[in-house]
């Protein structure tokens, strides 16, 4: 539990304004989301003494107001919807209004855990927006491929087939870019390179990993696959035996992961080849044996960032 000392604030984020609550005080904030709006916040925050404040995550409104927090001092948490929303049905809050929010989000900051969190890397914050976009943009070209399956007419077809070329050289180019960003950093470049060095991790994969990621080789296996959202979790009760699933964890790493294990298991990795011919014997379907692939290359990048060594035949024995 949090130091009881530790005066916390709560934010709840909108695209044009800020709502703003102190926990165990009745202040109360509502300001612009821009420059002026943030800081007024920060100067409120330090008349009072907050040093910690929470945040929900809204979509990237909660950005901006975020890093100039962090860069005046301060603490912040930023937490998934989820988690606050759990918050408020354990303490049968039912009432909802943005400062009701706030406060709700101070008071579920307070309580909540950071000592074993890693901090934030502020060079990994733009490179996450470019890593978005270029995932939005092969969002553009699967759905432009779908498209092109129903068409007919030549002149559309070629150039719905230059579109795709186009966007597929710009994304290409902008990984590239990202992959220079982090190799102007020395610690970057060497995790990047210790996660290449898995068979069947290739550089959209690997980028993903240390860019969305940053607790890998930090954290347990089973950590690491919750966080991703690989961990298979029970669904159990009394005599009740029902199937194991995948839930929540980050989207998007748990996309790079499964697309890298499809050919990983296929072709380059022999032991996901073998763990994907075992497990689609004993009866498993091919994408419920593709899950504990993605799951295996993903321990397998936090065992060599958490060895410091790049990975060998030796790791495939890793349990």
């Amino acid at each position: 539990m949090t130091d009881n000392s530790t005066l916390t604030a709560g934010i709840d984020t909108g695209k044009d304004k800020l709502d703003v609550a102190v926990y165990g005080l009745t202040f109360c904030l509502t300001v612009k989301n821009d420059t002026e709006g943030w800081a007024e916040i920060t100067a409120a925050f330090k008349k009072l003494g907050v040093t910690r404040v929470g945040i929900e995550a809204t979509g990237g409104y909660e950005r901006g107001v975020t890093r100039h927090l962090r860069a005046a001092g301060l603490t912040v948490i930023v937490h998934q919807p989820l988690q606050v929303k759990a918050f408020a049905k354990l303490h049968l809050r039912r009432a909802k209004n943005d400062t009701i929010d706030a406060a709700l989000i101070a008071a579920c900051t307070q309580l909540f855990e950071t000592s074993k969190k890693i901090p934030p890397d502020p060079r990994l914050e733009d490179l996450a927006e470019q890593l978005t976009y270029v995932e939005q943009t092969k969002k553009d070209i699967k759905r432009l491929k779908n498209r092109l399956e129903h068409m007919e007419n030549k002149r559309l077809r070629r150039v719905v087939e230059a579109d795709i070329k186009r966007m597929e050289k710009r994304s290409n180019a902008e990984l590239d870019r990202i992959e220079a960003s982090l190799r102007e950093h020395g610690d970057l470049a060497t995790r990047l390179d210790l996660v290449l060095s898995v068979v069947g991790i290739g550089q959209p994969t690997a980028i993903t990993l240390i860019v969305r990621m940053p607790e890998l080789g930090h954290i347990s296996r089973e950590q690491a696959a919750a966080l991703a959202g690989l961990a298979p979790f029970d669904q159990d009760s009394a005599r009740h035996k029902g199937h194991r699933h995948i839930a929540g964890g980050r989207s998007q790493v748990r996309t790079a992961l499964y697309a890298a294990a499809q050919a990983a298991s296929q072709f380059w990795n022999p032991a996901l080849k073998e763990l994907y011919q075992r497990l689609t014997k004993r009866g498993h379907c091919h994408q419920s044996a593709l899950i504990a692939c993605s799951r295996k290359l993903l321990i397998y990048a936090n065992t060599v960032l958490e060895r410091g060594t790049p990975w060998e035949k030796a790791v495939l024995a890793t349990p």
